[in-house]
């Protein structure tokens, strides 16, 4: 390479040998063996085309903890700072901490924590814009904040704080492995800052000298089946049963009977006494609130009008072959297009929201976001089949321009075509909204990680979709032959359903995170705890709007002959749904508790960003918190 680092120390010097040819996980170190790229090729570091001379420099490398050294100085935080230009509010390296027994025995054991540029990097798989890649060129996974637009997709799923959203930026961007210091011998700079030795860096499994351990996991870091992380630890002083996050989180960690091993557990930080706490309700994932139960109602709506059909629903059937089709489907493809212009608002680079269909090989993300577009792109295009259908655009009746542009338009294919056309908005809309599940179901969120979230997704579109479809039939009645009173009674069986769909998953949710312990039990003490009046409010809105619809199903025909009660009964019901759904969604956003590392009292603590942002210290840079503007 072309840098001249004459003037670096020797123990900065990258030197560790290559002592396997596997690593824990079973994966081959050499990474030239399981790539397609040639040996010797440039990573066009700084746009420097030569290439490094370093030895074993396509084999996986990764970092070495001695949890025992660390004195807790962040030396390795300030070297990758100043390294990276770093802002106050964004930090590639992190040192928390975690302590435990008591006076005069207080053990206290700092972590300090990047990206691990893992076997299996969740982040890389994860993000829609494929702003990620797994290098052979020392195994290091880098990120590109230039073709990133913000969604932060990555910082869910990745359990060790790597990548950070730049809320100022609007993009993503995380430790690089300083491979430029690796391409001309160096380790990374936060190595070579380490004030007690406590950080090293070398070829995986080759444990640094003067050590004896590389475990995989020590107190505080999660699973490392989650991802495959390139970092093994040393921590062989003697530690307590039992080790505290001084962060606000709700989780500790306890030693378990049957192994060395610490698992998390619940660590209540706030009184147990039920809150309403209404306000928290609100959070930075508004717009996906609004989109996700904007969506599933429209989808749900068209899949209710469908199925309807078919089964032989009389005020369905009246739906599908009168004047109010075409305009219903414009009203949906319009609610459709507000919300996914209000999805991607909520990126940090709106205008990069093409870049959301880069990934559709690996990430739910990039497949929802492509059957929810091609959903959308079926409404308009059905509209105006079945306005053609019913003559309102005049095209078959024009006799020159059906000869010679349209000469199959007869009034059959139209119908064949429009059934085609709505069966596979049918299959691709369900097929969107199993994507939209699959983007919760993230093993470093427990919360999200259950099937719940699938029943929640698919009872909202029938509770949902047929509070719509009802709401945009209403105002058409008086130009079609629909009754509005059948209607009702048609449309209840399907928000029964959804609720009893709904109400069901919460059930067993609940059941399994108190089982399963850990983070998920942990975000159910936050929700019968912090919102416990909100969640058992939720509940009984539920419960009685399912018992609501039953009884206006048992008790219909009674009243058919007073339909005053009867409207205001579906009216009352749709709204009960509505409150229900949104409180429902909201708290899935507030309330998941991620498989994160620890952080400090100030640092890395969300509890004290979100009393800067509250008092305003926000506003001053040197406190490294920053408004959520994206």
């Amino acid at each position: 390479m072309s840098i001249n680092r004459d003037h670096e120390p020797e123990y900065a010097s990258l030197d560790s040998p290559c002592v396997a040819d596997t690593n824990v996980y079973g994966n081959p170190i050499d990474l030239i063996a399981s790539s397609t790229v040639e040996v010797g090729t440039s990573m066009y570091i700084n746009a420097d085309p030569s290439v490094g001379e370093t030895p074993n420099r396509n084999k996986q490398h990764g970092f070495h903890f001695t949890a025992d050294n660390c004195i807790g100085c962040h030396a390795c935080e300030a070297a990758c700072s100043e390294k990276n230009d770093l802002p106050p509010h964004l930090s590639f390296r992190s040192v928390g901490y975690v302590e435990g027994g008591s006076y005069p025995d207080l053990k206290r054991m700092n972590i300090s924590m990047a990206c691990n540029h893992c076997d299996d990097p969740v982040c890389l798989k994860g993000c829609p814009t494929n702003a990620y890649t797994k290098h052979a060129e020392y195994g290091a996974v880098l990120q590109d904040p230039e073709t990133c637009f913000g969604c932060g997709y990555c910082t869910w799923v990745c359990p060790y704080n790597a990548p950070q959203l730049d809320p100022l930026e609007g993009h993503v961007q995380k430790c690089n492995m300083c491979v430029d210091r690796l391409e001309v011998g160096l380790k990374p700079a936060c190595v070579s800052a380490c004030v007690g030795n406590a950080l090293d860096f070398g070829v995986i499994e080759s444990i640094p000298e003067n050590r004896h351990q590389a475990k995989t996991s020590i107190p505080g870091f999660p699973d490392p089946e989650i991802s495959k992380p390139n970092i093994r630890f040393q921590q062989s002083s003697e530690n307590p049963k039992e080790f505290k996050r001084t962060d606000s989180e709700h989780i500790k960690y306890r030693q378990s009977e049957q192994s060395d091993v610490y698992e998390p557990v619940v660590d209540l930080k706030s009184s147990e006494e039920k809150h309403w706490n209404l306000g928290k309700l609100s959070s930075r994932e508004n717009p996906l609130v609004i989109f996700t139960l904007v969506t599933q109602a429209v989808i749900g709506a068209f899949v209710i009008a469908f199925f309807g059909g078919l089964s032989g629903m009389e005020n369905m059937g009246m739906i599908a072959s009168s004047a109010v089709a075409s305009p219903i489907l414009l009203l949906l493809a319009a609610l459709q297009a507000f919300v996914l212009v209000l999805s991607t608002l909520h990126l940090g680079k709106p205008l990069r929201f093409y870049r959301g269909f880069n990934n559709l090989r690996y990430s739910p993300l990039s497949r929802e976001a492509l059957a929810v577009s091609i959903f959308f792109g079926f409404l308009p295009v059905l509209a105006v089949l079945h306005a053609m259908q019913f003559g309102f655009l005049n095209i078959l009746e024009a006799g020159a321009i059906q000869a010679n542009f349209l000469p199959w338009a007869s009034d059959s294919m139209l119908k064949l075509s429009a059934t085609v056309l709505i069966s596979l908005a049918v299959l691709i809309g369900l097929l969107g909204l199993y994507y939209m599940h699959m983007i919760y179901r993230i093993k470093a969120r427990p919360f999200w990680d259950h099937w719940q979230v699938l029943s929640s997704f698919f009872g909202t579109m029938f509770s949902l979709g047929a509070v719509l479809l009802g709401l945009l039939v209403l105002p058409l009645i008086w130009f079609s032959s629909v009754s509005l009173t059948s209607l009702i009674v048609e449309l209840l069986p399907f928000v029964a359903i959804g609720l009893a769909i709904e109400a069901l998953g919460h059930f067993f949710h609940a059941r399994d995170l108190k089982e399963g312990g850990k983070e998920g039990a942990a975000s159910l003490m936050l929700l019968q705890t912090q919102f416990g009046k909100t969640y058992v409010l939720r509940n009984g809105v539920i419960l009685l709007s399912l018992l609501a619809a039953l009884l206006i199903l048992m008790f219909s025909q009674q009243l058919f002959n007073t339909s005053g009660l009867l409207y205001a009964f579906a009216g009352g019901l749709a709204m009960a749904c509505l409150f229900s759904s949104i409180v429902s969604r909201a708290l899935f956003y507030v309330l998941v508790i991620p498989t994160t590392m620890p952080g400090a009292f100030f640092w890395k603590n969300k509890g004290f960003e979100e009393h800067a942002r509250e008092t305003g210290l926000a506003k001053m840079p040197q406190v490294g918190v920053v408004e959520l503007s994206h």
